[in-house]
């Protein structure tokens, strides 16, 4: 019974990211759904079968996601850089004298 719905729970993450992908029009947004409901699917296999391959699939599953979700996030900004940005879009500050632009 168990088996039959992570099967289950499968189809409907891939239905489920296909509707979301079509609705939200985010790729980002269906694949983190797509994910998610994977997770769970391999967490009910992990209940059916309670062997070292079942926890290593479910295990890999949670890995494979962690990954692709930390690498579509990219790198932030760090302190520095955001300060720069403002200073450059507020126009910065003038030199009384020089008549230069102070970074």
């Amino acid at each position: 019974m168990r088996q039959q719905l992570a099967t289950t729970v499968t189809a409907l993450a891939l239905c489920c990211g296909a509707v979301v992908l079509v609705t939200a029009r985010s790729w980002r947004t269906a694949l983190r759904v797509l994910l998610d409901l994977l997770v769970a699917a391999g967490l009910l296999r992990l209940t059916v079968g309670q062997g070292w391959s079942a926890l290593a699939s479910a295990g890999a599953v949670i890995l494979l996601r962690q990954l692709l979700w930390a690498g579509l996030a990219g790198p932030t900004p760090t302190t520095g850089t955001a300060v720069r940005v403002r200073r450059s879009v507020a126009g910065g500050s003038r030199g009384e004298h020089s008549g230069t632009t102070a970074p």
